[in-house]
């Protein structure tokens, strides 16, 4: 029975993986658009004398998108910014330990992203009812329900992500390796 829940815990974190890796791809293309649309906002200004209206929103809401496509992937290749450090340290001598501190932080991690997820889900139903939308009326204006989705599946997957941290063995503890030093 304890291999048939591995078995099912690996096939959901395979799926998992690969989305959050697909939201990462996504993010990337974003960061190619919003590189694309400064560029041609600065060549526009300089050479024409004609901005790109917009131009500020269009990094606002693209630079929410950035970070929330790419944090599942994030989460995903233990990447997010935290000081693991005693982690490290007690894990050779202490693996068991350092395990089962490693899967309360992700448990607890898990709860926080869940509850993201669930105060934005009210959020992205009421800017999809009202079609609200920011910027500039004439200028350049945005629908507000797209970033509210990207958050809101953002966080479920994190939450996704951490959950089977959580569920899937320990890995072997990492070996350090001091850094080389070059005599010069």
């Amino acid at each position: 029975m304890k291999n048939q829940f591995q078995k099912w815990v690996g096939a959901l974190a395979t799926l998992a993986d690969r989305t959050a890796m697909a939201a990462n791809i996504a993010g990337t293309m974003v960061v190619l658009s919003l590189v694309l649309v400064v560029n041609f906002d600065v060549i526009a200004r300089e050479f024409f004398n004609a901005p790109f209206r917009g131009a500020v929103e269009v990094v606002q809401f693209t630079m929410v998108l950035i970070v929330f496509l790419q944090l599942p992937d994030v989460v995903r290749v233990n990447r997010l910014t935290r000081s693991d450090g005693f982690l490290v340290v007690i894990g050779h001598k202490m693996p068991r330990l350092s395990a089962a501190i490693r899967h309360v932080i992700d448990a607890v991690s898990a709860i926080f992203m869940s509850l993201i997820a669930i105060a934005i889900w009210p959020e992205f139903r009421k800017m999809w009812e009202t079609q609200d939308y920011f910027g500039i009326p004439g200028i350049f204006v945005a629908p507000w329900w797209p970033i509210k989705l990207v958050i809101f599946l953002s966080a479920a997957l994190c939450t996704i992500v951490f959950v089977l941290k959580v569920l899937r063995p320990a890995p072997k503890p990492e070996l350090i390796k001091a850094p080389e030093h070059e005599d010069s």
